[in-house]
């Protein structure tokens, strides 16, 4: 009845044009499962009884404003283990953003507000977005994103949202309460239900839909798993409880929030890390050809080996906060699933650490990544029967040698900027939202001549400009496609075939990576209009290799 109750006054007050807060009140409603009152029963323990086995954590904690916090404020059971230090008797960790939020209650209420400023489960695929159908489904035939590619929501929905698209579990999660888990606040668990509980089959339940979901690409949505899941996901027999090719159906159940705090935030040192782990591969390749290593300011980290539980577990500490790292842990192209091996041709599986690749290079650097550095690409096209790549979504490549990048400016500063809130201390704003919502303390912080209507304007008029070519990169390959299907028809011969296959997948590279950017190229739009105009001449290339193989056909008889 107080959940329904919850759920109205919720809508009253959207009917009303308020935005929602995540309020105290709602934080000790959804608070994590150690209790408040079993926090205060735990007595403090002598830190350097701790020390004395996790040596990482004894240098972090003594370099940060956390080094007078007790181990007891996140850690529970420490009494028990420290009598008997062991795998059973291992102290329970507090992940929830209420542990954190106790102390920074301006960043978790900023975190949990949600804007309603564009609808829930929004297509890309629509008109008004980035690719219009029927050229979205054609493009990607054969791929689950065809299924269901929304655009996103705040932060605090990822997890939810990951699990409850149709094209991620088959259909089977669902809202508890039907649709009104759109206004649910809480843990993942507490919004969604199984619908197939006896059922360990990761598959479609429901027509239309696809099991495309894996462990690997849970590690954007969620780091509850951090303690549980060793470097890259290598499984360690007996020690290590998920892994890239767990179950993911049940590996999903082991998870509660979306974008822990301490996937940014050390909660040791108190300062900001990366915990990726196929960010931090990529910067400590021996190739050093990434967007970082070719930076020559770029932020330097320092690589700390956690693990003290029988297996690797690294993060990465920053020497100052840096948001194309911060948020390039997840807004940023990477391979999390199968695929082949494009010298091969064999099954590329979850136990190959291709599974979980960072490149961290611009969309120039692509083609020549995949295919010809680390051989992998996802998928067969459903038309052409070409390998292709799927892009996920390279906000912070997109971004690093930008115009506004260049100039100094943050992700924070678009996205996350200072605050005051009512007492008229500033803080950070964790309300991870598009500038458009919040104009005044992001854009016209920078362009002070502006009013909120000339810098809406702006932004809208550099998307609409993106998305125009977009729209004619989508024609031509279209037409490339429709060209491979007439040219297999006719019996051209198989060179011929591959070459424009492989056209296909250099227009496609050129292309996807702009729908799955979630700006519209507005991050970068010369890479953007460079990249799509280079996408219509791939496909125009591949469509006269086809002509001309024809008319060279036609001229021997």
């Amino acid at each position: 009845m107080k959940r329904k109750l919850y759920s109205v006054l919720v809508m009253l007050a959207v009917v009303a044009g308020a935005g929602f807060y995540y309020t105290s009140a709602d934080a000790e409603k959804y608070k994590p499962a150690k209790a408040a009152e079993t926090k205060a029963a735990e007595k403090d323990v002598k830190v350097d009884a701790c020390y004395g086995c996790h040596a990482p954590v004894k240098d972090l904690h003594k370099m940060g404003k956390h080094a007078k916090l007790n181990c007891t404020k996140c850690h529970s059971g420490l009494e028990k283990h420290l009598k008997s230090p062991g795998p059973d008797t291992r102290p329970g960790t507090d992940l929830s953003w209420e542990a954190c939020g106790q102390c920074h209650k301006d960043q978790l209420e900023s975190f949990m507000k949600e804007a309603y400023h564009r609808p829930a489960r929004d297509e890309k695929s629509q008109l008004t977005n980035r690719a219009p159908n029927p050229f979205w489904d054609k493009l990607m035939a054969g791929h689950g994103f065809t299924k269901e590619h929304n655009l996103t929501r705040s932060h605090n929905w990822m997890l939810i949202d990951h699990l409850i698209i149709d094209r991620g579990y088959g259909g089977r999660f669902q809202g508890r309460n039907g649709w009104q888990y759109l206004f649910d606040k809480g843990r993942a668990w507490d919004v969604l239900t199984d619908t197939k509980p006896d059922s360990k089959e990761h598959k479609a339940f429901i027509p239309q839909s696809a099991a495309a979901a894996n462990p690997v690409c849970l590690q954007c949505k969620s780091q509850d798993q951090i303690l549980k899941w060793s470097y890259m996901g290598d499984k360690v027999e007996g020690k290590t409880t998920w892994d890239r090719t767990s179950n993911v159906v049940e590996f999903v159940k082991d998870l509660q929030h979306g974008l822990n705090c301490i996937t940014c935030h050390d909660p040791h040192a108190a300062k900001p890390r990366i915990v990726r782990d196929g960010l931090i591969q990529a910067l400590t390749r021996k190739e050093a050809d990434t967007l970082w290593h070719k930076d020559p300011k770029r932020t330097n980290i320092k690589v700390i080996d956690m693990g003290v539980r029988g297996f690797t577990r690294k993060i990465a500490l920053l020497e100052k906060y840096d948001t194309r790292l911060l948020c390039g842990q997840c807004h940023v192209e990477y391979n999390c699933n199968p695929g082949t091996d494009t010298k091969t041709g064999a099954p590329v599986k979850m136990t190959d650490q291709r599974t979980n690749h960072f490149p961290y290079k611009d969309v120039f650097g692509l083609y020549d990544h995949y295919v010809n550095q680390i051989n992998f690409l996802d998928f067969k096209h459903g038309i052409t029967g070409g390998l292709l790549w799927k892009a996920q979504h390279p906000e912070s490549e997109s971004y690093y040698n930008s115009k506004h990048a260049k100039a100094g400016v943050g992700c924070d500063g678009c996205h996350t900027p200072k605050m005051k809130n009512k007492a008229g201390k500033v803080y950070t704003s964790h309300f991870a939202v598009t500038p458009k919502v919040q104009l005044k303390e992001t854009c016209l912080k920078c362009h002070p001549k502006w009013t909120e209507e000339q810098a809406r304007y702006a932004i809208d008029s550099v998307k609409a400009h993106i998305r125009g070519k977009m729209r004619k990169a989508e024609f031509h390959m279209s037409a490339l496609i429709d060209k491979i299907v007439e040219a297999k028809k006719a019996g051209l011969g198989d060179d011929m075939i591959k070459q424009a296959q492989d056209q296909h997948l250099r227009a496609h590279i050129l292309w996807e990576y702009w729908t799955a950017e979630n700006s519209d190229g507005f991050h970068n739009p010369d890479m953007a209009r460079e990249s799509l105009t280079k996408s219509v001449d791939e496909s125009m290339k591949g469509i006269k290799i086809i002509n001309d193989a024809f008319a060279a056909k036609a001229a021997a008889k």
